[in-house]
C-alpha cells in the first residue's frame, strides 16, 4: 500500500511538472501583425544605408516622392537621404541665372518636383521644420533675369497646395519671421532715404510677387496671401503697399498695360466684399489714397484704372461720389472715362449704360436732370481746357480731337438709346 501511494505521488508530480513546462512555453506562441513582421525583418532594415542611398541616386525626384509613400520606414530612410549635405548640394540648385527659356523652364520644373518630394516625405513633420528644411538654401538675388524667388515660389506653392487657412497662416508667419518681412514694410513707410526706399521697394515687390502671389493661378489662394500682406496696416499703408506690389514700374510705356496689374489686384481684393474687415467704404478709402501715390494722378489715368476695374467697381465709385456731394468730380471722371473708351477702343455703349445706371441712383426727375446737365457742362469745360493747351502742344491737340470724336460718339449712342 505504501508503494502504491508513492507511485501515485510520483505520477502526480510528473503531471504537475509537465503542466508547468507547457505553461512556461505558451507565451512564446504570440501572433505578429503584418506591420510588426515588416519592421522586424524588413529588407530595407537589413540593407546598409549607403547601398540604399546608391539606389535612390538612380531615381528621379518624382520616383523618390512616390517611393516615400510606401511605408513609414522607407519615408524615414528617404528623409535621412535628402538631409545629407551631398544631396542638398546636388539637388537644390542655386544656379538661377539662365540665358534660355528652356533652361529657366527646366529649373522651375525641378523645384516643382522638389516641392512634391518634400510634401510627401515630410508629411509627419511640423510646418516650421518642413519650411526650414529648404529655405536657407535659396538665393536672394534680385537681378531681373534671376529666377531664384520664382523657383522658391513654385516650390512653396507645390508644398502647401491643399492646406487649410490655419496652416497657410502659420506658413505666412514663418516666412515673416525668417525674412523680417513686416519689419521691412514698416521701415519702408518711414524711410526718407530715396535710394534705400527704392531698394527696399524693389525687394518687397520681387519677393511678395514671385514667392507669395504670382504662383497661385486660383483667385481664392492669391486673395488669401494678398490679404495677409495688407491686413496688419492702416488704410494709407494698405494703399502704398498695393501700389508697390502692383503699380507701374516705370512712368513711360503704354498706360493700359501699366495699370492692368493694379486693376487686377483691386478686383481680386474687392471681388468678394464679404471678407471680414473689408467693405465698400474701405474700398473707396483705399482708392482715394491710391490715386495720390506717389503724387496725385492725372484724371485720365484714374478713369483708365476704373475702366480696367470693370462696370461694377466703376459704378460703385462714381455713384458714391455723385450721392455724397462730389457731383463735379464724378462728372469729370465720366467725361474722361468716355475719352478713355475712345482712345483705348472700348465700345461707347458701355459708357452710355454706365451713365444710365448712375442716373438711376437719383430718386427724383430734377436730380436726374441736374446730373445730366452737370455732365454736359463738364464736357464743355474740358473741351475748352484742351483747346487752350492744344495751340502749343501737338499731343494735346490730338487728345482734343479724340475728345470731340468721343463726345459725338457718346451722344449718338445716348440719343439712339432714347429714340428706340
Amino acid at each position: 500500500m505504501v508503494r502504491k501511494a508513492s507511485r501515485n505521488v510520483s505520477r502526480y508530480t510528473m503531471t504537475h511538472k509537465s503542466h508547468q513546462y507547457k505553461s512556461s512555453r505558451r507565451p512564446e506562441r504570440t501572433i505578429m501583425t503584418r506591420s510588426q513582421r515588416v519592421t522586424s525583418c524588413s529588407f530595407f532594415h537589413r540593407l546598409p544605408a549607403e547601398v540604399f542611398h546608391m539606389v535612390l541616386d538612380k531615381l528621379s525626384l518624382l520616383e523618390i516622392s512616390v517611393l516615400s509613400m510606401v511605408s513609414k520606414e522607407i519615408t524615414r530612410h528617404i528623409v535621412d537621404y535628402i538631409s545629407t549635405l551631398s544631396w542638398k548640394n546636388k539637388m537644390i540648385v542655386q544656379a538661377f541665372h539662365h540665358s534660355t527659356f528652356q533652361e529657366r523652364r527646366s529649373t522651375i520644373g525641378h523645384y516643382r518636383n522638389l516641392g512634391l518630394l518634400f510634401k510627401r516625405s515630410t508629411l509627419l513633420l511640423p510646418t516650421k521644420d518642413r519650411l526650414k528644411f529648404i529655405f536657407s538654401r535659396f538665393s536672394q538675388c534680385l537681378i531681373p533675369d534671376c529666377i531664384g524667388f520664382s523657383s522658391y515660389g513654385v516650390f512653396l506653392q507645390t508644398l502647401i497646395a491643399g492646406w487649410d487657412e490655419l496652416e497657410c497662416q502659420r506658413v505666412f508667419n514663418f516666412l515673416c519671421d525668417i525674412t523680417n518681412l513686416l519689419q521691412k514694410m514698416e521701415a519702408m513707410s518711414g524711410s526718407e532715404n530715396t535710394f534705400e526706399l527704392r531698394t527696399t521697394t524693389g525687394t518687397l515687390r520681387v519677393f511678395c510677387r514671385q514667392v507669395l502671389l504670382d504662383p497661385w493661378s486660383n483667385q481664392p489662394e492669391c486673395r488669401f496671401w494678398l490679404m495677409q500682406l495688407l491686413k496688419p496696416w492702416p488704410v494709407v499703408s494698405k494703399a502704398h503697399l498695393l501700389f508697390i506690389l502692383y503699380g507701374p514700374l516705370l512712368p513711360d510705356g503704354q498706360p493700359h498695360s501699366a495699370l492692368w496689374d493694379l486693376a487686377r489686384a483691386i478686383l481680386l481684393l474687392f471681388g468678394k466684399l464679404t471678407v471680414k474687415g473689408w467693405s465698400t467704404e474701405s474700398l473707396l478709402s483705399m482708392l482715394d489714397e491710391l490715386i495720390g501715390i506717389p503724387q496725385p494722378w492725372h484724371v485720365e489715368n484714374v478713369a483708365r484704372l476704373l475702366v480696367l476695374c470693370g462696370s461694377s467697381l466703376c459704378y460703385t465709385v462714381l455713384a458714391s461720389k455723385a450721392l455724397n456731394g462730389q457731383l463735379p468730380e464724378s462728372s469729370r471722371l465720366i467725361v474722361y472715362i468716355i475719352l478713355v473708351c475712345e482712345k483705348d477702343g472700348y465700345h461707347m455703349k458701355w459708357a452710355v449704360n454706365l451713365v444710365q445706371q448712375i442716373c438711376k441712383v437719383f430718386s427724383t426727375a430734377p436730380e436726374r436732370l441736374c446730373f445730366i446737365r452737370q455732365v454736359e457742362n463738364m464736357f464743355s469745360e474740358i473741351t475748352r481746357e484742351f483747346y487752350e493747351f492744344s495751340v502749343a502742344d501737338r499731343e494735346t491737340f490730338q487728345t482734343f480731337c479724340i475728345l470731340l470724336d468721343s463726345s459725338a460718339r457718346f451722344h449718338t449712342k445716348l440719343l439712339h438709346m432714347f429714340l428706340k
